[in-house]
């Protein structure tokens, strides 16, 4: 993708076409924004399986014009059952990674599509859940085609999730790792999402749908059980917003990292640098990250147990005191705890100007691999990040929302734009963030030269061992010294576009109605238009 994708009726971008242009078509229909992604994400859980289920968790922020942005947190709680006590006095000093005890909280997501729904009936939609789920079903039951990503992943995970009840006979085509390009039949999934545009989405909790599942759950050995998945309902919570120069930036609140990403750029602009790509731009983000991720990684967590509020690093005097720390030409020494994880975001824009800014994950690759075989669903092992140690931050107990890398993003400009962008990534999402937003927002790069041009990664992501600082190879080598003078522990990596840098994109709507899209060419996404 070399060129910004432009149109009036409205948008659609993703990680992959066939979600693009389910939530295009629905546009086109007269759909509206909520009711685009809620088609798109059900397309996303059968086309890109290894990033994203309909047993993980998700967030949402929606916008219409002239309105206070609207936030959905369908984080899944840890199951009744999963206590310390329950890992540890099965002979276990932590939570196991992959497998039924990894699958340990309640997946978010559905009760998160349940809330946008809502959304989207108060904004007039009229069209109805069995349409929205139809593409998604369409697809599972036909068959994908398996991407090189899919097939790759596949391949290098398959070790560690080949026990996983049901992961086997889910993914592998006649019992063989899938190859690229292969068709994969996802028959159960098909018949779970064309029940739940059926009987609702209500039943994937409290109906037919989660009386199998908590059987398949109860065999397989997890601690999550029908009265956990009957007990859940997501909530609507207002998006944590700070102030640049000439925009207000959004994102949600804790248990989601969406703070950091706010504060980067917020520290960030602070620095005052003055043009894109050089070194300042490079190391004044890389060091405004590290300021952030000190705040996230001290206090980030369920907001029931945090002793502050995310409000109080959101301020310009906040941003200005963080922004003090950093040399300008010396980079902080950074051994820090990485976070890794694989995910979807996705974005949208209709004819009214209403927004979507979405993201969806399963955590890691494939999640826990537990694959409820008769309704097809996969769950996340997102609760692998509690500690059983009980002085951690993120210490496991009944009930509590784990941590979560997830992140959707939107800013309103001062001059009438409107702008939602987003990536997959773990602790690579709120680093993207900042580099699109930086490139258009404050530099005045196109949008899909924003999203296309080299990016960086501090820490690991993807099960990446390393903690340095890693540019793609498009770097200018000039650029690469001068990084390397100041102090960063570079890893240049071979890739021009590397999966390591996640899958951004962004869609902008301007004042006289024209929309924009830019899709990440590291993705098998697109941007879709109408």
């Amino acid at each position: 993708m070399i060129h910004t994708k432009r149109a009036l009726g409205g948008v659609f971008v993703s990680p992959h076409h066939i979600a693009s242009q389910a939530g295009r078509d629905v546009l086109k229909e007269g759909g509206n924004a909520a009711e685009a992604m809620l088609a798109a994400a059900a397309a996303i859980a059968v086309v890109y399986p290894h990033m994203n289920a309909i047993g993980g968790d998700g967030f949402w922020i929606l916008s219409e014009p002239g309105k206070a942005p609207i936030g959905i947190d369908a984080c899944g709680p840890a199951a009744a059952a999963a206590s310390p006590e329950f890992y540890t006095g099965r002979g276990y000093n932590s939570i196991p990674t992959r497998g039924p005890l990894a699958a340990l909280t309640v997946p978010g997501t559905l009760g998160g599509w349940a809330k946008a729904s809502e959304v989207a009936r108060q904004w007039g939609g009229k069209l109805p859940l069995s349409r929205l789920m139809h593409d998604a079903a369409h697809h599972a039951r036909q068959g994908i085609a398996v991407t090189p990503s899919q097939a790759r992943l596949t391949k290098i995970k398959h070790a560690e999730l080949k026990d996983s009840p049901g992961f086997n006979e889910t993914y592998l085509i006649n019992n063989a790792l899938p190859e690229e390009g292969q068709l994969l039949k996802q028959t159960a999934l098909a018949d779970t999402l064309q029940r739940l545009g059926q009987a609702g989405l209500d039943d994937f909790y409290r109906g037919e749908l989660a009386q199998a599942m908590a059987e398949d759950l109860a065999r397989a050995g997890s601690p999550v059980t029908l009265a956990d998945l009957q007990g859940y309902n997501a909530t609507l919570r207002p998006p944590i917003s700070t102030e640049l120069g000439n925009a207000t930036l959004y994102n949600m609140p804790p248990p989601t990292q969406g703070m950091a990403a706010l504060m980067i750029l917020g520290i960030f602009d602070q620095l005052k640098v003055q043009s894109a790509e050089g070194f300042e731009h490079i190391h004044g983000l890389v060091e405004s990250t590290k300021q952030a991720f000190l705040v996230r990684d001290r206090y980030c967590t369920d907001p029931a147990y945090m002793t502050v509020s995310p409000d109080e690093f959101l301020t310009r005097e906040a941003m200005h005191s963080r922004a003090s720390n950093i040399d300008m030409r010396k980079a902080l020494p950074w051994p820090q705890d990485p976070w890794q994880g694989d995910t979807i975001w996705m974005g949208c824009i209709d004819s009214e100007g209403r927004t979507a800014s979405f993201i969806q994950s399963i955590f890691w690759e494939f999640g826990s691999g537990v694959v409820s075989q008769s309704t097809g669903v996969l769950f996340q092992n997102r609760g692998i990040s509690f500690s059983l140690n009980p002085t951690a931050l993120h210490y496991l107990q009944p009930g509590r929302k784990p941590f979560h890398t997830l992140n959707p993003a939107m800013a309103r400009f001062k001059d009438g734009r409107t702008m939602v962008y987003g990536t997959m990534g773990g602790e690579g999402q709120p680093q993207t963030q900042s580099a699109v937003f930086s490139r258009y927002g404050l530099f005045n790069q196109g949008l899909q030269q924003a999203v296309t041009a080299p990016r960086w990664l501090l820490g690991r992501t993807w099960g990446e061992e390393t903690t340095t600082l890693k540019l793609e190879s498009r770097f200018d080598p000039a650029l690469v010294e001068q990084l390397k003078a100041a102090g960063h522990d570079l890893e240049v990596l071979p890739e021009a576009f590397s999966d390591t840098m996640g899958h951004a994109g962004a869609v902008v709507r301007h004042p006289s109605g024209m929309m924009e899209g830019a899709a990440d060419p590291r993705s098998d996404g697109s941007v879709a238009c109408w």
